[in-house]
């Protein structure tokens, strides 16, 4: 079990830091601003406090962007991860807010509905294949069957008991 203990002051500032590897590319250095925009806080803002005592980190690893919260204890020397810490997978970059063109797409990506219809596809083919297992069975018993010629005394007792 994961105990997040810190606490940092209501309205104070984050220090935004992110991970070097988000320059290397233009999508991941366009998420970066954005993110500076979501999570920074405004010059002269009147209701944040004057001065630093939580981290925020965006670090870039597995094709996803990593987000912890850390609160600066003892004079800035060390962190402390406070959370909450949660990754962002991104999809898909447009041009506009929620539209327009394209600008990035994820090639890695796969929908939660494609992974369940990949499943169901996969647990069809066991059924597939489980009924043909079942014809390929039958097919064998009928063979070995034609493969050994009548019994003659197969029929004695049905036949004792009808005479009866």
């Amino acid at each position: 079990e994961l105990k997040l203990r810190g606490n940092c002051l209501r309205g104070s500032r984050p220090v935004l830091s992110f991970d070097e590897s988000m320059e290397e590319s233009p999508h991941f250095e366009l998420l970066k601003e954005l993110l500076k925009q979501v999570f920074g806080t405004p010059n002269y803002y009147p209701k944040s406090k004057p001065f630093f005592d939580h981290v925020f980190s965006f670090s870039l690893a597995d094709d996803r962007i990593w987000f912890r919260n850390y609160q600066i204890v003892d004079g800035g020397s060390s962190l402390v991860e406070i959370g909450p810490r949660f990754t962002l997978n991104l999809i898909r970059l447009f041009d506009g807010s929620f539209g327009g063109a394209t600008l990035y797409e994820n090639p890695d990506y796969q929908s939660p509905n494609e992974h369940r219809k990949q499943l169901m596809k996969q647990a069809g083919m066991r059924y597939r294949d489980r009924v043909s297992a079942r014809e390929h069975k039958q097919k064998q018993i009928e063979e070995i069957a034609e493969a050994y010629p009548d019994d003659e005394v197969e029929d004695v007792f049905t036949e004792a008991t009808e005479g009866r």
